[in-house]
């Protein structure tokens, strides 16, 4: 028999809320962690993307709040300014939807400090934001540490890096023994609960394994390419497939800097996200790329953290990442709500291992292509030496289509 919210034992309210939403059935990282996170137990969630992960601790901790008092009880620490306001807006929805009257304010790097002091001198029951600016707002005495009984870490993985662990452990440092830490992130690495252990106590590790895999209404291609090539590629197939709406991923700021202008120049419409773009320029970018203006979005992992955007139709990896978990969790951006998705790599010879290493690890079939006068054709080894263009230099040509 399917479980509902219902039998969670969760306020009738939130359920309603969640009705609201056209949410009736838990997803399985929900059945399996809001049971423990009820029980105030330390937990660490480990679930692909777009399975639920922020309902599964929002909800518990909606339980836990007492909301008739005006003071600080949960941290939400998140990597990028897009998630700390998509966490954000579901707050607002429960709340608003809900008997659970809780109030948040997000809390955000490069932005008027000012105004976030202002705003937190309501004493808001949840805080939202990335870790350095919450730290410094901690140590000007302007965030209640005493009082916070929650840490909630979402992304783990990226928030317990090099760069970023000495200043999680800061915040822990600051709030009393008491309180519970949960951490969630589609992909945690074994180095990254090893650094857990020692914040939290006697943490429950739940992973998700039916979620895990990557979804069937995803095809998966690659193309094989030079790697100064890769940009024309990019732009050759966004032209012969026109996506309504594309994510390709690049290693870093420059590499996207470089791409955007280069795509813009032979009149694409391409936008860029990355870590030295001001935060209006950002939040432009993003509006043009969700409401159509754009037709692809161009970015780093880094940059695309906690982007959860509707309709995206392809994604192109124009880098391709080592681990197969990285794969997993740019590809899991298309092909959702039972919608299908393309996910294309843009390969050289040596990064063919890694495909090879994905299909195995994943259990997925990713399929060799090339282009041919204008079209997506099968793909053949021959003697010569072909680039996925047919331009020499590569190690496969492919056959021509049939008509």
């Amino acid at each position: 028999m399917e479980q509902l919210f219902e039998g969670m034992e969760l306020d009738k309210s939130l359920v309603e809320a969640l009705k609201k939403e056209s949410i009736t059935t838990p997803t399985d990282i929900q059945k399996k962690a809001i049971p423990e996170e009820l029980e105030n137990r330390d937990v660490i969630l480990h679930s692909s993307t777009g399975t639920g992960k922020t309902l599964a601790y929002l909800l518990p901790l909606f339980m836990k709040l007492s909301v008739d008092k005006k003071e600080m009880q949960a941290l939400i620490l998140v990597p990028t300014h897009e998630l700390a306001i998509q966490v954000e807006r579901q707050i607002e929805l429960l709340s608003q939807n809900s008997e659970i009257k809780a109030t948040s304010t997000p809390i955000i790097g490069d932005v008027n400090i000012m105004r976030q002091i202002d705003k937190l001198k309501l004493k808001p029951h949840i805080i939202v934001g990335t870790a350095g600016r919450i730290l410094e707002l901690i140590q000007k005495k302007k965030i209640s540490a005493h009082t916070i009984k929650t840490i909630i870490i979402d992304e783990a993985d990226r928030l317990l890096d090099d760069y970023n662990l000495d200043t999680i452990k800061a915040i822990i440092k600051t709030t009393l023994k008491e309180r519970q830490i949960i951490l969630c992130s589609a992909t945690i690495s074994k180095k990254t609960i090893e650094r857990a252990m020692p914040l939290m106590k006697e943490p429950v590790v739940i992973e998700s394994k039916s979620d895990a895999g990557v979804p069937e209404a995803i095809q998966h291609l690659y193309f094989v390419s030079e790697q100064r090539d890769k940009i024309d590629v990019l732009r050759k197939l966004v032209r012969m497939l026109n996506p309504k709406k594309a994510i390709a991923f690049f290693a870093n700021s420059q590499d996207v800097f470089i791409s955007e202008e280069k795509l813009r120049y032979h009149k694409l419409k391409a936008g860029g996200i990355h870590g030295s773009h001001i935060k209006s320029d950002r939040k432009k970018t993003m509006d043009d790329f969700k409401n159509g203006r754009l037709q692809l979005l161009i970015a780093s992992d880094i940059a695309a953290r906690g982007l959860d955007i509707e309709d995206v139709t392809h994604i192109f990896n124009v880098n391709i990442p080592e681990r197969s978990m990285d794969y997993l969790h740019r590809v899991g951006r298309t092909g959702r709500n039972g919608k299908s998705g393309v996910a294309i790599s843009i390969v050289t010879e040596k990064e063919i291992e890694l495909i090879k290493k994905f299909e195995k690890e994943l259990k997925i079939k990713i399929t060799p292509k090339s282009m041919y006068n204008g079209n997506i054709v099968e793909y053949k080894k021959q003697r010569s030496k072909r680039t996925a263009d047919g331009s020499k230099s590569g190690a496969k040509v492919f056959r021509k289509p049939k008509k």
